[in-house]
């Protein structure tokens, strides 16, 4: 058995655990939404002391903005774990991460005849 093969299986997948990842943290810094876009500011990948986990996410958001939800599904790691991470990312000036645009309180959510047509055509499906 090489050292490959003990520190993954291909029915269980990765052996080592999420809070091994982000050393026993559970939340970033900052609250971090899961519709923020991710933008990586460093060309090359980020200093050679990026840890396999982070250079992964690093190269994810390389391909341009992109929410945090989706870097976590293409990633194969949990929304906890890749928020944690990107919080020590966007620390590091490795990353941007801006917040999702919210619409206001009279925007087109509001819109009770636009809910309306929305659930309809939903029910269409």
């Amino acid at each position: 058995m090489t050292d490959d093969e003990h520190w993954y299986e291909d029915e269980t997948g990765a052996m080592v655990r999420p809070y091994t990842v982000t050393h026993g943290r559970t939340r970033p810094a900052d609250h971090i939404d899961m519709l923020a876009q991710v933008t990586a500011l460093q060309p090359d990948g980020g200093p050679p002391g990026v840890d396999h986990a982070r250079a992964s996410l690093l190269a994810l958001a390389h391909h341009g903005p992109r929410p945090v939800v989706e870097l976590a599904a293409d990633a194969d790691l949990p929304l906890t774990v890749v928020r944690v991470l990107l919080g020590d990312l966007a620390e590091a000036g490795l990353v941007r991460i801006d917040e999702p645009r919210r619409a206001g309180p009279d925007g087109p959510a509001a819109d009770p005849e636009l809910l309306r047509v929305i659930v309809a055509r939903l029910r269409e499906i």
